[in-house]
């Protein structure tokens, strides 16, 4: 990558793609196309031809996303979405000759059972959680591809595996939001309504670990700069929180006092989730900087202001 590449973000809209394109920006890139979705459909081939005509560099990070809720509603269009984006994508990119690919997978792809820290060569040795299993999946066909396409024509495509992302402008509609936005709209709610106790899903011994949105965009864009490997490597700050723990941490930063009352019908998840993040140190000197509770109050501070302000629901 030079100052001059054209740089084509999908996804560079959104919550995660936003703060990659601002990177970009702070390190002097300004050759950025951001294809929007509405314009864009990536599930055809021809749209992902004509997005990628003339780019240096692509990176991928368009994505059919939510939480347990609609990972069970919705399977299919999961698999299908995410895998065929990717897929077409990674494909024109090649014809065309893009010069680097950077795919942004997803941690859902690790097997449930993953001794813990996750370490990127135990990706294959078991299946999914079953509740994002089709997502993981569809994603994790994306790194076979880019491998392939290595082995086969040479191809430079690099294949990144970020953990759980949270921060300001994060999604927080309830039928698609993950954990942490899910939780602080429920406490905001609570709080607006005078309720003595939220309920939370399943019962509060599963761990996640996160990383601060802006921290996992200098990884991505650090990756993009300097590595050029064949091997997945994951992005996070190799720490790890129970979600009772982080239902008692988020309650705390927004004041709420009341009980929480646990559902054990509802699902778990994926019982740990916890990275070894030594090789992206190794390989680019990736480094998260920001502390879960700096996060977590930047998080809820923006959310509670664009609350005020009527600008979210």
């Amino acid at each position: 990558m030079d100052k001059n590449s054209r740089i084509v973000v999908t996804g560079g809209a959104g919550f995660l793609g936003s703060c990659v394109v601002e990177e970009l920006k702070k390190r002097g890139y300004s050759n950025i196309f951001v294809p929007r979705s509405k314009e864009n459909d990536l599930r055809t081939p021809e749209t992902c031809r004509k997005i990628v005509d003339k780019a240096d560099v692509v990176i991928h990070l368009a994505a059919k996303v939510g939480g347990i809720g609609y990972n069970l509603n919705n399977p299919g269009s999961l698999f299908y979405d995410n895998a065929i984006m990717g897929i077409n994508l990674i494909e024109a990119a090649r014809r065309e000759g893009v010069k680097k690919f950077v795919c942004v997978g997803t941690i859902c792809a690790y097997p449930k059972f993953t001794p813990v820290p996750f370490k990127e060569e135990n990706l294959w040795s078991g299946y999914p959680e079953e509740t994002n299993a089709p997502y993981g999946l569809a994603k994790k066909m994306l790194l076979v591809q880019l491998q392939s396409y290595r082995q086969q024509y040479g191809f430079n495509g690099i294949y990144l595996l970020p953990v759980n992302l949270y921060g300001p402008g994060d999604n927080f509609n309830p039928e698609s939001s993950h954990v942490i936005p899910a939780l602080v709209k429920k406490v905001y709610d609570a709080k607006e309504r005078g309720d003595k106790k939220i309920t939370v899903w399943g019962d509060g011994s599963p761990s996640r670990e996160f990383l601060y949105v802006e921290d996992a965009a200098k990884g991505i864009v650090d990756a993009a700069e300097h590595y050029n490997g064949h091997e997945p490597v994951n992005l996070g700050i190799g720490q790890e929180i129970s979600i009772k723990d982080l239902v008692t941490t988020i309650c705390k930063a927004m004041n709420f006092n009341g009980t929480i009352e646990w559902d054990t019908s509802k699902p778990n998840g994926q019982p740990r989730r916890c990275l070894d993040v030594s090789r992206a140190h190794s390989l680019f000197k990736f480094k998260a900087n920001t502390p879960f509770e700096d996060g977590l109050r930047k998080t809820v501070m923006w959310y509670e202001q664009q609350r005020k302000n009527n600008k979210l629901l």
